[in-house]
């Protein structure tokens, strides 16, 4: 039996999507040693998404503060060392913020994974492996530790309140709602408005859907989200703006569909068991796709990459993106349609 850590550190301050997949790894540790304390320092926007998950002690880490940003997470660690510290982020703003980190052991990413000098800030790594989602990957952080992850669970906490707003807002009238978050916070992934119009009046008028548009409070997510409304004949229930990362979890929960780009919407919806309509082509969708079932999942990232790599996806570094200008266009309509009336069969 591998001996028991009495305290663990956590390290994943973004994005979205990244920490929702960091979820059941918390849930593996906690099944396999409720007794041992987890402290996860994660990024203050995402604080908001999980920071309320019970038995953990979030570092919350504002990026936008600077230098302040760092000295807050050094001073909320100061004089503690942990038995481990899980440092699951390559960029060189999380190893910088591991330097507040004092652990007996720093496992980080293997050799073929790590970039931004990851390898200065670990001194131990997680199995080499390609081929992975992202999800497994993060979930191999507890194998140097003894453990395995064998199930998947998130059962991410939605308030009362987010629940209530959520259902406040379209009748539970047996009419199933397709809720589009039609923005990525990488513009190179994001579909045309007028594609995601069209989707939406096809939703609307031939399979007589709810047609329900979220996002969050940006200009570029306003701005978007306008464009399809424009572009939009039929009249969707505009909610951009209006809701939080818990009420959006609630929103996809109550969703026939969720139609989304590669960003965070699609692992949040993911996570609370909704379907998920992903675009694919500037991401591999069998790396960062939904986990839990890819198979309303538009995937032109084969095509992606013979046409802006000239290589086939096989021959190109697994994990891969293929973010230039246009090559979101090889999501036709008639992609997502397909897709879309797909999902509805029973």
């Amino acid at each position: 039996m591998p001996a028991i850590p009495q305290s663990v550190c956590l390290l994943r301050t973004s994005a979205l999507g990244d920490v929702t997949h960091v979820v059941p790894l918390v849930r593996t540790l906690q099944a396999a040693w409720p007794a041992t304390r987890l402290t996860w320092i994660v990024g203050k926007l995402e604080h908001r998404l999980v920071g309320d998950i019970a038995g953990v002690e979030f570092v919350a880490f504002d990026k936008g503060a600077g230098i302040a940003g760092y000295r807050a997470v050094r001073k909320a660690l100061a004089g503690r060392r942990f038995d481990a510290l899980l440092h699951m982020q390559v960029a060189l703003r999380a190893n910088l913020v591991s330097l507040a980190v004092h652990a007996h052991r720093r496992i980080g990413y293997d050799l073929a994974r790590s970039k931004d000098l990851h390898g200065l800030f670990v001194r131990e790594r997680i199995p080499a492996r390609t081929g992975e989602h992202v999800l497994d990957a993060i979930g191999s952080f507890v194998e140097p530790l003894g453990l395995r992850q064998e199930t998947v669970c998130w059962d991410i906490p939605i308030p009362d309140e987010a629940t209530e707003w959520a259902a406040a807002q379209w009748p539970d009238d047996g009419q199933p709602a397709l809720v589009i978050s039609a923005a990525s916070s990488h513009a190179l992934r994001n579909w045309r408005a007028e594609r995601y119009a069209a989707v939406a009046d096809h939703a609307a008028r031939a399979l007589r859907m709810r047609v329900v548009l979220t996002g969050g409070p940006s200009s570029a997510e306003r701005a978007l989200g306008d464009a399809v409304l424009a572009y939009m004949q039929t009249r969707p229930l505009d909610l951009i703006g209006k809701d939080t990362l818990k009420r959006a979890l609630a929103l996809y929960r109550r969703a026939a569909l969720v139609l989304t780009p590669d960003a965070g919407p699609m692992h949040m919806a993911n996570a609370v068991g909704a379907r998920v309509l992903g675009l694919h082509a500037a991401s591999n969708p069998a790396r960062s796709g939904p986990y839990s079932d890819r198979r309303w999942c538009v995937d032109r990232y084969e095509d992606a990459a013979r046409k802006h790599l000239h290589k086939s996806a096989a021959d190109i570094p697994w994990g891969t993106k293929i973010e230039y200008p246009g090559v979101m266009d090889l999501v036709t309509v008639d992609d997502a349609i397909e897709k879309l009336e797909a999902a509805l069969q029973p």
